[in-house]
């Protein structure tokens, strides 16, 4: 089977990039608005860019004409936390997704309780396992729908305890739920452990 991208619209080549590139993890992410109202959304096009400083991304993209309200608060505040999810939370981070007016807190309306961050203003939710202070860094835009690829640097770590050991995240404890095509979410597997491989330090620490 062969697909020429040219012939479809935005919304097809959408629904067919998210059924292959899969699966993605969930940035969870609060951020605060010009006005005070605390917005949450979850972002699956999520990536680390930089490990020192630690650097995320998450591509925001439009609703209608005009940018989601993540990107708007964002650029505003240039502060947010992005945060995993585990699997109890999956109903939460779907029913997130729905798009409310501007002056609408998802937090609120889920009634999800959260806790003051310790480097930032905008605060991260209680009940997630992982929480990420961060601080806007970059925005690029890209494509026809001009998605804006936010970078941001982490500034604080929040780790349930438990979750680390010798200094790497125990993945299974942390049991992340993922994204796949349309409304449809996914759980770790079998966790395969192979032979490790020779490589270059990627620095002296």
């Amino acid at each position: 089977m062969r697909i020429d991208p040219t012939e479809l619209g935005a919304e097809r080549i959408y629904r067919l990039m998210t059924g292959i590139v899969v699966p993605r993890p969930i940035a969870w992410v609060t951020s605060l608005s010009r006005a005070g109202v605390l917005n949450l959304a979850p972002f699956s096009a999520f990536t680390f860019v930089s490990q020192k400083p630690p650097m995320l991304a998450i591509s925001v993209g439009r609703k209608g004409a005009d940018y989601k309200d993540t990107a708007h608060n964002i650029l505003d505040t240039e502060e947010y936390v992005i945060h995993i999810a585990d699997t109890p939370l999956m109903q939460a981070v779907h029913d997130s997704s729905v798009e409310h007016p501007p002056e609408i807190s998802e937090v609120a309306e889920l009634g999800l309780e959260t806790i003051a961050s310790e480097r930032i203003k905008v605060p991260r939710l209680a009940i997630a396992p992982v929480a990420m202070e961060c601080r806007f860094r970059q925005c690029l835009e890209f494509g026809d729908a001009r998605s804006r690829l936010i970078v941001g640097e982490v500034v604080m770590f929040h780790l349930r305890d438990g979750l680390v050991n010798d200094g790497k995240v125990e993945t299974a404890a942390l049991d992340p739920i993922a994204r796949i095509g349309g409304p449809r979410y996914a759980r770790l597997g079998e966790i395969v452990t192979l032979r490790g491989v020779f490589q270059t330090p990627k620095s002296k620490d």
